[in-house]
């Protein structure tokens, strides 16, 4: 009997180190039209971004539903002690709380803690990171969500867009924010606050400019312990930045990752996101 660890796919967790790891990971939806897929499971990234461009239907996404949670919980729970489900920012999405809703639905026979990461793609996929591999490691619950809570604490994002136009399209920014960006020619660079709210950290004057920012970031990052790298379309940008950081931190705690319909539906095409622990 153990501490099994539960995210969503909006951690954009590698499918590998998921099952390394032991991670379940519970889809988020996207939707085109009335027709529902499940992230990573019914659409994959190459698709969902060539629909983006050229699909005639934008689509919208939606959290999983409380019975994905359930059904998971449930499943666990007949090897588990405890189950520690770990997931996007209740500021950004309805993950969190649906999640509260499937442990009402499911009744498990084992407790099941719900953590808020306060964070997004690969910084939520570090966290996860962290606390499973205390309960691989054999730790009891207390030890787990000791170090979910301190890499929440340590774990910073930042990200690169190419437009806000995606961003405005899901009505997570204004249209006067979106239309001063494409006047200006400028490259946005988003954070999270540490509530979870996705806030804008400052812009770049060229993509390749806004990559520099994204290394000064994790260059000035104290005790570097782990870094995460995630990219749309622009993989051999997501190469380059990797090659730099490797000059400051060992390759091997660098993860890379690719962005996956959940979240990619909102960044589009040319997004580059990096996250950091340090401690």
């Amino acid at each position: 009997m153990a501490v099994k660890i539960v995210t969503d796919s909006g951690s954009d967790l590698p499918r590998e180190v998921a099952k390394e790891l032991d991670i379940t990971v519970v889809p988020v939806y996207i939707y085109f039209g009335d027709k529902a897929y499940k992230d990573w499971v019914d659409i994959e990234p190459d698709e969902l971004y060539k629909r983006l461009v050229e699909g005639p239907v934008y689509p919208t996404t939606s959290q999983p539903m409380p019975v994905d949670f359930a059904k998971a919980y449930s499943d666990l729970s007949k090897d588990a002690d405890t189950i520690v489900s770990i997931h996007l920012p209740a500021k950004v999405s309805g993950t969190y709380n649906a999640a509260l809703q499937g442990v009402e639905i499911a009744q498990p026979k084992c407790q099941v803690h719900v953590v808020d990461s306060f964070s997004i793609s690969v910084g939520l996929s570090l966290i996860a990171m962290a606390a499973a591999r205390v309960a691989k490691a054999g730790g009891k619950l207390e030890e787990v969500l000791e170090e979910t809570k301190k890499a929440i604490s340590q774990t910073q994002i930042r990200g690169l867009l190419d437009t806000l136009q995606y961003l405005l399209k899901g009505g997570r920014v204004t249209r006067a924010k979106a239309m001063v960006g494409t006047l200006l020619n400028v490259k946005p660079i988003l954070t999270t606050r540490d509530d979870g709210e996705i806030i804008q950290a400052g812009m770049a004057r060229s993509y390749a400019k806004g990559m520099e920012q994204l290394f000064q970031f994790v260059k000035k990052c104290p005790n570097l312990q782990e870094v995460a790298i995630v990219q749309s379309t622009v993989a051999e940008e997501a190469n380059a930045l990797k090659n730099r950081i490797a000059s400051i931190i060992d390759e091997k705690k660098i993860l890379m990752s690719r962005l996956g319909p959940g979240l990619g539906v909102h960044g589009g095409p040319g997004t580059l996101l990096v996250a950091a622990r340090s401690g």
